[in-house]
């Protein structure tokens, strides 16, 4: 069982779609992206080659209807965005946050792009039709990312050594939610084992039910406990708004290397597929499904040899199910 604000997940029964003309996929560069040592904002880089997950080549800065170069010409840029704006961001704002409180339309989203080099204290979104690419976060705020809408994508960015509260790299609530060729890395909360690369529950009108969730290409690096936690409004976690369904997840081609139970925790989360994945972790177990997570599909991952079984499932999990066969509890 998992809840947002709970310790010492480790060895316990614990713990997707593309946006609809989504072009802001530009694929894995071979730049080396800084994520950090231990402290996350400095140390060691990590190359990305073609075909790698990770960070990736940032969408250019072109055609840009509005700019901003220091923090409080971005704040007052994105709270007067409107549909159709192209804002490019440069430069280091500091602890300020990228926020987008402002929808575009499905015609005309809002577009924000920092180049992969612009330095911020995290992103927020809580808006529908937003497209966020190449956006660098040194020691944000936790949760680094955080992502509430419909109709959302965060691309070609890195979020290193989110600080405070439970240490997320990302969490996401809503629809139509796109997370792709991004490094996490060094998550560490208040509380050990607690401090997720990604995360979403369901438990009020603030913090929906998620649907066609697509999270590709990322790297999740030196997490101190799960790399996707996932729970739906009727999770055993008993604080579910019951309302809605959280389903259709895709988590394909990421890079995780984490220290909890499992590297993807499933509870109330029905038709995901997990595929091409890579799990080094020293962790009991890769995949863990509870609680109806049904309609699972799990294939072709490598698995770090040392982990003790890929997949762990309740019976509740079992129906629609397509993968190997489970190895034990989730």
């Amino acid at each position: 069982m998992i809840a947002r604000a709970r310790p010492a997940l480790i060895g316990l029964n614990i713990a997707a779609f593309a946006l609809a003309g989504l072009v802001l996929l530009a694929g894995c560069g071979g730049d080396s992206v800084g994520t950090g040592g231990s402290g996350g904002v400095t140390g060691a880089t990590v190359p990305v080659a073609p075909g790698e997950p990770g960070a990736g080549t940032p969408l250019a800065q072109d055609n840009c209807t509005k700019r901003a170069t220091d923090a409080t010409t971005m704040a007052s840029t994105l709270a007067s965005a409107a549909p159709g704006d192209r804002i490019c961001l440069s430069g280091d704002m500091g602890s300020a946050r990228v926020t987008v409180e402002q929808s575009g339309t499905a015609q005309r989203p809002i577009v924000v792009l920092g180049g992969g080099k612009t330095i911020t204290g995290g992103i927020t979104v809580e808006a529908d039709f937003v497209q966020i690419d190449g956006i660098r976060a040194n020691r944000p705020q936790a949760p680094g990312f955080s992502l509430t809408g419909n109709n959302i994508s965060v691309t070609n960015s890195i979020a290193a050594g989110p600080r405070d509260g439970d240490g997320d790299g990302i969490r996401f609530f809503g629809s139509n939610i796109t997370i792709a060729h991004n490094t996490i890395s060094d998550t560490v909360g208040q509380d050990k084992r607690h401090a997720d690369c990604m995360q979403t529950f369901a438990t009020d009108e603030n913090h929906p039910a998620s649907t066609n969730i697509k999270i590709d290409s990322n790297r999740c690096e030196r997490i101190d406990n799960i790399c996707l936690i996932a729970e739906g409004p009727n999770s055993e976690a008993g604080d579910g708004s019951g309302e809605g369904q959280s389903t259709r997840f895709q988590f394909t081609n990421n890079f995780c290397e984490n220290r909890a139970g499992q590297a993807v925790f499933l509870d109330d989360i029905s038709d995901v597929t997990i595929s091409n994945n890579e799990i080094t972790g020293k962790i009991t177990k890769a995949f863990a499904l509870q609680n109806e997570a049904t309609g699972a599909v799990i294939k072709d991952n490598k698995i770090n040899p040392a982990i003790g079984y890929e997949v762990g499932m309740d019976d509740s999990s079992e129906d629609g199910y397509d993968g190997p066969p489970p190895g034990g509890a989730p």
